[in-house]
């Protein structure tokens, strides 16, 4: 069954398709897109299919989320996008970040992820705790991707493929380092570096070698290891979910 989205008029999509633009700008002149995905990622992500609540929102704007731990660093995302949104007050806070996610996805040289206008900001944060943690093992990945969130093992893997871009920050995450050689370009070389040897310079995750010893989301990494179209496709779709969770009916 097909989402139904909220109308919006066309004042609004010009808006939208300006913001684009400019968003554009600023993530090529920066070199800010692994940053950009995060914020639109970790707004998404603390969706509860059970309660509905969380989920891609605004609400990252508040401090109080800001302090969340695994939003370590995010309050840099803000502070950049802030001067474009103050050009676009009749865009949402809410559409704005998770138009910056596609846009970081884009023009690294990823997949068109679809984007409809029309999320409503929240007042209210989320609480702490709903995010994936990168210490834990396939389990928990299906806890928080699949019960929490509603996603599919294939969505939890095609995601995983996010780490192509951006790398890892000490005093952020208690890790440091890239996924892969070149951490601006989306492509499908997180799966192949996953698969190979383990390289000084490159960084896994225990989140990310479960992948490799879970008998289902294995095939997954071996197919997008093989096949960069079909994870260009599956990942599209997955990061659309994932942008949507909460946001217009099912």
């Amino acid at each position: 069954m097909g989402k139904s989205y909220p109308t919006v008029d066309d004042e609004y999509k010009k808006a939208i398709d300006k913001c684009k633009k400019k968003l554009r700008g600023l993530i090529a002149e920066k070199n800010c897109a692994p940053i950009m995905l995060r914020i639109a990622w970790h707004s998404a992500g603390t969706f509860d299919v059970k309660t509905k609540s969380g989920g891609p929102f605004g609400t990252m704007k508040h401090p109080e989320e800001l302090a969340h731990g695994a939003n370590n660093g995010l309050d840099i995302a803000v502070r950049l996008l802030e001067p474009i949104k103050e050009q676009f007050p009749t865009i949402s806070y809410a559409d704005f970040y998770q138009l910056a996610g596609v846009v970081a996805v884009e023009i690294t040289g990823g997949p068109e992820v679809p984007f409809h206008p029309g999320r409503e900001d929240k007042p209210h944060p989320p609480p702490e705790g709903r995010l994936p943690d990168a210490t834990k093992g396939s389990d928990h990945l299906r806890v928080v991707f699949g019960e929490q969130m509603g996603l599919t093992d294939q969505d939890i893997v095609a995601l995983s493929g996010g780490h192509t871009l951006g790398r890892c920050h000490k005093e952020r995450s208690g890790f440091e380092g890239p996924w892969t050689a070149n951490p601006l370009i989306f492509d499908n070389s997180y799966f192949k570096e996953l698969l190979g040897d383990e390289k000084d310079d490159l960084l896994k995750l225990p989140s990310d070698k479960a992948l490799l010893s879970d008998p289902i989301f294995r095939p997954l990494v071996e197919k997008y290891a093989a096949d960069e179209d079909a994870f260009f496709k599956d990942y599209a779709e997955a990061h659309l979910k994932l942008s949507e969770l909460g946001f217009a009916d099912a």
